[in-house]
């Protein structure tokens, strides 16, 4: 199994990047996160971050930060626009880091999707997906560019994300047809997991929590090892 050892974080100022971060700090990683902003600077980098400033929708900002000296062994990427955003980052974003990714040489490329993209779109109700249809199109659209790449990759596709401490039920599976809620800090490690998972090389993979999912649904869950 080989080790990871350097990793680039593209999301790291909130959410489920934020959590990413810190756990990726705790296991004594070297991380490098490109912020769009410099208000999130700070806090990483008291916990030993390297943050580099640089907005994923300009290509220019992605291939300076990304192709430098040091080489990245994994691109972890969680962007995804706002909704009060106009251009949202989901598909151009992601298609940037991807192509800056391929450059580089990345060995593995994590992306943090959500249910309800690709396949998946089978797991939403009518009402959910009426509502968040045009998003996971973008997601959709950046998940094939990161298929198409060449790149090794593993898409986690996260279920309804609650701000909540980790439960540690979070589970990953390659049924589509599930759905089901799941705390930030669950998916963060389940994401970190996938790092040095040759298992998970090239799949699609659903997150949930195991006591959160929204119908009693029987599936197999998958083994990272």
């Amino acid at each position: 199994m080989t080790t990871v050892s350097s990793i680039f974080l593209a999301g790291a100022s909130r959410g489920v990047g934020r959590e990413i971060a810190q756990y990726l700090r705790a296991q004594q990683l070297q991380v490098k996160a490109l912020l769009r902003t410099a208000t999130a600077a700070t806090e990483l980098e008291k916990i030993g971050i390297q943050v580099v400033q640089g907005d994923a929708l300009n290509v220019d900002d992605v291939e300076r930060t990304m192709l430098a000296d040091e080489p990245i062994d994994t691109v972890i990427s969680t962007i995804g626009g706002l909704p009060t955003e106009v251009e949202r980052a989901d598909y151009p974003g992601n298609r940037n880091l991807i192509d800056a990714a391929v450059k580089a040489g990345v060995k593995k490329f994590i992306l943090v999707s959500s249910i309800g993209a690709g396949n998946s779109v089978v797991a939403l109700s009518p009402q959910v997906l009426a509502a968040l249809g045009t998003v996971l199109a973008e997601k959709d659209k950046a998940e094939q560019h990161l298929i198409a790449s060449g790149l090794t990759y593993t898409i986690v596709r996260p279920g309804g994300l609650k701000s909540e401490p980790a439960t540690g039920n979070g589970v990953l599976t390659e049924d589509p047809h599930i759905i089901g809620s799941i705390n930030r800090p669950d998916v963060a490690q389940l994401v970190c997991r996938c790092l040095n998972s040759q298992r998970t090389n090239n799949k699609i993979l659903s997150a949930i929590d195991r006591n959160m999912l929204f119908a009693q649904t029987k599936f197999a869950e998958f083994t990272l090892e």
